[in-house]
């Protein structure tokens, strides 16, 4: 298929695309049977996928690689988005967030996983731009991070003088932040297991997507306090705004405590 091939060739030596994006690409355009899908193609790949198992937001994230093909090659057609279930995405409580904060850890190890835990939550970062990171990222005296994101696109992001402290008494002569002893990158999946056997350890309730949801909870702070969803966007490193909105999805309790300060009656507007 050498119009797939070549739309993998530009994305990748043109715009310099990462190679788990390219893969993305990849693995989206091969539930199309065609190059030049018509309409009815484009809904036979959409049941497929369904056929198939995939979730609405797992459609949409295939149909977005094929959106992105068919506008490459000059194609007037657009695949539509299926209708998602909107959920409000799983975070950490603020009282398991300070039962972490709280922890103590005795040795090299216990050290690190904590520092990792405290950045992910102090940040928003991902957790793969965290274990990416070099000390020559760290702006000590600007509190300032330098992480390279999605498409290996770089961004700013500030960081807590409490983190700081953190990041100071770990200080090592490795070039990454958060090595394995060796110097080399940690892997995700060794991460994840120790996350979720020392929030056992803790009595913290892990969240689903437990890594992802110290990114969640740190956007939905940041709202609650007032941050404006414009600074979160940058701070996210998101390429659209609408990424970003789901974050303002609101939990119960948050609406709860919302309601007296917006209702008409308890100020007193119908007497």
């Amino acid at each position: 298929m050498k119009k797939f091939e070549q739309f993998a060739k530009e994305k990748r030596y043109l715009l310099g695309v990462s190679p788990a994006t390219l893969e993305w690409y990849n693995h989206s355009l091969r539930w199309l049977k065609s190059e030049e899908p018509d309409e009815t193609e484009l809904k036979n790949a959409v049941v497929r996928m369904r056929e198939a198992g995939c979730k609405p937001s797992a459609c949409n994230s295939y149909l977005r690689a094929i959106n992105s093909y068919l506008k490459w090659s000059g194609s007037r057609l657009k695949a539509p988005k299926l209708k998602e279930e909107q959920r409000v995405l799983p975070t950490f409580s603020v009282e398991d967030i300070q039962k972490i904060i709280a922890w103590k850890p005795k040795d090299h190890c216990g050290r690190r996983l904590h520092t990792i835990m405290l950045a992910l939550a102090d940040t928003g970062c991902r957790i793969g731009e965290l274990l990416s990171l070099r000390w020559s990222d760290v702006d000590f005296d600007n509190l300032l991070l330098t992480v390279t994101g999605k498409g290996n696109k770089q961004r700013k992001i500030p960081f807590s003088f409490e983190l700081r402290k953190h990041l100071v008494r770990f200080k090592h002569e490795h070039q990454l932040v958060f090595p394995t002893r060796q110097g080399r990158k940690l892997g995700r999946r060794d991460v994840l297991r120790d996350v979720k056997r020392t929030c056992r350890g803790l009595g913290v309730v892990t969240p689903e997507r437990t890594l992802h949801a110290f990114r969640h909870t740190f956007a939905a702070n940041y709202l609650r306090r007032g941050g404006s969803v414009f600074h979160l966007q940058k701070a996210l490193g998101h390429s659209s705004l609408e990424m970003t909105r789901r974050y303002a999805n609101l939990n119960v309790a948050d609406l709860q405590k919302m309601h007296p300060q917006v209702s008409l009656l308890s100020q007193g507007a119908c007497q």
